[in-house]
């Protein structure tokens, strides 16, 4: 089985810079939800941290990290598509 993973998040249409920017924080406050997430999964079916070789730790915290930003940048679970949908509805003054 192949997988393959881009980095990136998907182009999108020519916007504003302000849109841009609460575009950004949107995904990466999905990112920061997500390493939580999968990082509190892990622990939970992996076992502690403790029954590895040294700095496995790490390296599964990296990972964790990765995965979440992949996922994120793929749509997520689309937390940050709720935020910005929430965000465009409250007529928040845009940042220019």
């Amino acid at each position: 089985m192949s997988l393959s993973i881009t980095s990136g998040s998907v182009p999108l249409p020519a916007m504003n810079p302000g849109k841009a920017k609460a575009e950004k924080a949107a995904q990466d406050f999905e990112v920061v939800l997500l390493g939580s997430l999968l990082e509190n999964l892990q622990k939970t079916f992996a076992g502690t941290s403790e029954e590895g070789p040294a700095g496995s730790s790490s390296y599964a915290r990296m990972g964790t990290q990765a995965l979440a930003s992949a996922m994120s940048a793929h749509g997520g679970i689309g937390i940050a598509r709720l935020i910005l949908q929430q965000w465009r509805q409250s007529k928040v003054p845009e940042v220019t």
